[in-house]
C-alpha cells in the first residue's frame, strides 16, 4: 500500500494534478461460430513468411477530418454504475497502450482528430502508477485519484454498442466438404493510398477501385487454408479469428487488409427479403438461416457486404489473451472495446454504460480503445470484445444497444478543457445549470 500511495503522490507532482482524490470509492452485428469435431487427417499449414508491408486499418482518419468538440467534464460520483464496476480488466488493457505511449515522441498528440486528450507525456505518469495496481481496490484508487471523466456527445443523439470475439474455426489445409471455401491471403495487386483509397493493380500497370466480394470470389483467391463458407464469411465480420486443423493444431487468421469497399448489413438484406425474423437478427439466427438454406441463397446472402476480408497466419504466442486490435496490442476480454477514431482517440480509457443480456442487463464498466472498425461509426459508437470461443461470441450476438460513454483523462489533461473548474470537487454531482 505505501508503494501505491507513493507511486500515486509521484504521478500527481509529476502531472500536476489535483491532490484530493474523488472520496466515492449497427450497425456492426456480431457473428458467431459453429464448433464441429476434429478428425485427424491433415496437419496445419506452417504459418506465411509473407506479410503485407502495412497493416491497412479497417477505417483510415481523412486527411482533412473535423476535429470534435471538446467533451463535457463529469464527476465520478455521477457515473451509472461506476462503484460497482469492475475496473482491473480495463486497468490491464490499460497498461498495454501505455507501452504504446511510451514509444512515442514525448510532445506527440494521442490524438490527431481528439487534441483535448493532450500529448504522450500528460499520460506517462499514470502509465507508472497503474504498474502497482493488483485488484479492483488499488484498481480504483488509482483511477479516481489520476483521472478525471469527461462525457462525449453525439451530436445527432444517436448512441450505439455491440460486441464482436474471436471465433475459433475448424479448418483444412486442402479443400473437402464442407471445408471448401478458401481462407484469402493478402493478395499481390492490392495496393493502398493513405487518404486516397484501396486499389487493385492490373497486369498493364495500371490500377483500378479494389473489385467487391462477388468479383474477388469468382475470381478466385490465395488459400491459406479451407473452412466452412459460412465460417470464412464470419471470420471476415470478425476481422480475425483461430483456424484448428485436425492434428491439433491452431493457428492464427490474423486480419491483414480489407477491399476497400463498404460494409454492407446482410441482417438487413435478410430482413428486407423476409427470409429471416426480426428475432433471427443474430449471428446464432443468421447461422442456422445459412444451414438451412441452398448454396446460392448463402451466396447472394454474402454478397450482400461487398467488403471483403484478407488474412496471414501466424501461430498463437504464449499466454496471450486476445487477437491485436488495431493499436497493435493484445485485446482484453471485456477490457478493451473498438472506436472511431475518426471521432475519439484510441489507447485511452473509457466508461460505458449500456445493456445486453450477454453482459446480465444494465452493465458499466471501464474499457480501452484499442481496436476500430468499418461499421464501427460515430463519436458514441463502441464494439465491446467479449473474449475468444463459442460462449464468448454468444454473449457478444446478444449486444446491440444504446448508451453513455465517457473517456477518463489524467488530470493535467482534463484540467485544459473548457469548464472543467465547475467540477473540481469530484466527490459531488455537477452543479445543476
Amino acid at each position: 500500500m505505501m508503494r501505491l500511495t507513493g507511486l500515486i503522490l509521484a504521478a500527481c507532482l509529476t502531472a500536476s494534478c489535483a491532490t484530493n482524490p474523488d472520496s466515492e470509492d449497427g450497425e456492426s452485428l456480431p457473428y458467431g461460430t459453429a464448433h464441429r469435431d476434429v478428425s485427424m487427417r491433415h496437419p496445419a499449414p506452417t504459418p506465411r513468411s509473407r506479410q503485407p508491408d502495412e497493416r491497412p486499418p479497417e477505417k483510415e482518419i481523412a486527411p482533412n477530418a473535423a476535429r470534435q468538440a471538446p467533451p463535457a467534464p463529469a464527476a465520478f460520483a455521477s457515473l451509472p454504475g461506476w462503484d460497482e464496476a469492475r475496473l482491473y480488466p480495463g486497468v490491464m488493457a490499460l497498461r498495454k497502450s501505455c507501452t504504446v505511449f511510451r514509444e512515442g515522441a514525448a510532445d506527440a498528440p494521442i490524438s490527431s482528430v481528439a487534441p483535448w486528450a493532450g500529448s504522450t507525456m500528460d499520460w506517462l505518469p499514470a502509465c507508472a502508477a497503474l504498474e502497482v495496481v493488483e485488484d479492483e481496490i488499488s484498481a480504483r484508487t488509482v483511477m479516481q485519484t489520476l483521472f478525471r471523466p469527461v462525457e462525449i456527445d453525439a451530436p445527432d443523439g444517436k448512441s450505439r454498442f455491440t460486441g464482436y470475439f474471436e471465433p475459433v474455426y475448424e479448418a483444412r489445409t486442402t479443400p473437402e466438404p464442407p471445408f471448401t471455401e478458401p481462407v484469402p491471403a493478402y493478395p499481390q495487386d492490392l495496393e493502398r493510398e493513405r487518404g486516397v483509397g484501396i486499389f487493385q493493380r492490373l497486369p498493364d500497370g495500371t490500377r483500378r477501385p479494389y473489385p467487391d466480394r462477388k468479383a474477388i470470389t469468382e475470381a478466385g483467391v490465395e488459400p491459406l487454408a479451407y473452412a466452412h463458407p459460412a465460417d470464412v464469411f464470419f471470420l471476415q465480420i470478425q476481422g480475425s479469428g483461430k483456424l484448428v486443423f485436425p492434428d491439433g493444431t491452431t493457428m492464427k487468421a490474423v486480419y491483414a487488409a480489407h477491399n476497400g469497399q463498404r460494409f454492407g448489413s446482410t441482417a438487413n438484406w435478410l430482413l428486407n427479403r423476409g427470409w429471416i425474423s426480426r428475432g433471427e437478427a443474430s449471428m446464432q439466427g443468421i447461422r442456422a438461416w445459412m444451414d438451412r438454406a441452398t448454396p446460392e441463397q448463402v451466396r447472394q446472402a454474402m454478397n450482400a457486404n461487398p467488403r471483403y476480408i484478407f488474412f496471414t497466419l501466424e501461430a498463437p504466442e504464449e499466454g496471450e489473451t486476445g487477437p491485436k486490435g488495431a493499436m497493435g496490442v493484445p485485446l482484453t476480454p471485456l477490457g478493451s472495446v473498438a472506436i472511431d477514431r475518426e471521432h475519439n482517440p484510441m489507447g485511452v480509457p473509457m466508461f460505458i454504460q449500456t445493456t445486453a443480456p450477454g453482459l446480465g442487463g444494465d452493465w458499466s464498466g471501464m474499457l480501452v480503445a484499442q481496436d476500430t472498425g468499418g461499421a464501427v461509426n460515430g463519436p458514441v459508437r463502441g464494439d465491446i470484445y467479449f473474449g475468444t470461443g463459442k460462449e464468448a461470441g454468444e454473449r457478444a450476438g446478444t449486444m446491440n444497444a444504446p448508451g453513455r460513454l465517457w473517456v477518463l483523462l489524467p488530470r493535467a489533461v482534463a484540467d485544459r478543457i473548457p469548464g472543467i473548474d465547475a467540477y473540481a470537487d469530484l466527490g459531488r454531482n455537477p452543479p445543476a445549470p
